[in-house]
């Protein structure tokens, strides 16, 4: 059998750092991105030598901006790509983009390259909420990328929102996710805002945060109750339904047949190649990350085994391998197949599993159908716990 490969390309470039944002990304001059796009392309050639026997079938470019780089950037790693690697023809190649960032020029070039499916983090459709969240985009921007977009020949787009934003109300959130099915992309992410460590948010929130983890809600909070985001969370599943989006994912929304391959790697397990400062790989029984500083990525000898350079190099165990498969798996709203749970580790999931199945059974949280193991409703509602339960 065919042995398939996701690629994850990392650009961690930005304009500037949205307020929330946790993630490897800063901002540089054009020398610098040009630096770091040659470096990327040795790095492509080099790894792909150790992958000869995989086949390439989705490939993603996440950041950072990816979409800040320039048209023949972004052409000159696809062709690095297509030189070095096996790809599926009907390979999906995902890039992110921020609407402030692109404009139907680059969009045409990005499709022209190979790009076939854009994702936009558009995140609001309210201006004030685009403020405060520190994005770099207005809400007319958002509108247009998506129209450019389809002129453009994509018939694949996404578009990513947040919810549960300080200061938010249902009603405000509703609006977005309307706004973002009247623009009809074949894909919705709907992410409910997490405030972490390290960011300007975590500074001006991060006291109420750890409040309100420990289940102490002040009567003046500017964060959104738990009741407020479960309310937005069966909101955005019931309306998006109707708008004909399955949800197949916990956050996750798509038109039929538009899911996108390369996320469902991640949660079904199947082996990628990070490539890029910071990115992170998982193949075989490993899971390894690349360099997080730009000092030491541009000085990685990427022809030399992964031990010399990568962080938390790691070979799962069995039980690290069992444990990664249900509480991946348990995301998809499918759940996961017990004959594929046998398949992978050559023992049944109620051998391993009974005595936990039983508890959720019993307490509404998981449900099974034919050979699928599932959350309920209600079990996603308190996904973490119930994920937590299958850590061996």
């Amino acid at each position: 059998m065919e042995k398939k490969l996701g690629l994850y390309l990392h650009i961690p470039f930005c304009v500037k750092k949205c307020d929330y944002c946790d993630f490897l990304s800063f901002s540089a001059d054009e020398n610098l991105r040009q630096r770091y796009v040659e470096k990327l392309c040795n790095e492509i050639r080099e790894r792909s030598v150790y992958v000869k026997e995989y086949c390439v079938d989705t490939i993603f470019f996440g950041g950072g901006t990816p979409s800040l780089l320039q048209v023949p950037q972004i052409q000159t790693l696809m062709d690095v790509i297509r030189e070095s690697f096996c790809l599926k023809t009907d390979v999906e190649i995902t890039m992110e983009a921020n609407p402030g960032t692109v404009d139907f020029n680059k969009l045409s070039g990005m499709r022209e390259s190979g790009i076939n499916r854009i994702s936009f983090g558009v995140q609001s459709f309210v201006e004030q909420e685009l403020r405060l969240l520190g994005r770099i985009h207005t809400v007319e921007q958002s509108y247009l990328a998506v129209e450019d977009a389809r002129r453009a020949g994509f018939d694949n787009i996404n578009i990513d929102l947040i919810s549960a934003l300080p200061h938010q109300s249902l009603e405000q959130y509703a609006y977005s996710l309307k706004q973002a099915i009247y623009l009809k992309p074949q894909h919705i992410s709907a992410y409910g805002l997490i405030i972490e460590e390290g960011t300007l948010f975590y500074d001006r929130y991060g006291k109420e945060e750890e409040k309100r983890r420990e289940g102490i809600q002040e009567e003046n909070s500017i964060l959104p109750s738990e009741i407020l985001e479960r309310q937005i969370y069966e909101y955005t599943k019931e309306t998006l339904g109707q708008a004909g989006y399955a949800q197949y994912e916990i956050s996750n929304y798509a038109k039929k047949d538009c899911e996108c391959k390369h996320n469902l790697k991640y949660w079904e397990r199947e082996e990628y190649l990070g490539l890029g400062l910071g990115s992170s790989s998982f193949l075989g029984e490993y899971r390894f990350q690349n360099p997080v500083t730009l000092e030491n990525y541009f000085q990685t000898d990427f022809t030399a085994s992964v031990e010399t350079y990568a962080l938390d190099l790691q070979k799962l165990t069995r039980e690290d391998a069992i444990s990664e498969f249900m509480f991946l798996g348990l995301r998809k709203r499918k759940g996961i197949s017990k004959q594929r749970f046998y398949q992978c580790f050559g023992i049944d999931y109620d051998r391993i599993y009974h005595k936990v199945h039983q508890r959720l059974k019993q307490e509404g949280m998981i449900a099974e159908e034919g050979d699928s193991v599932f959350l309920t409703a209600r079990g996603i509602d308190v996904s973490n716990y119930c994920m937590g339960l299958y850590l061996l």
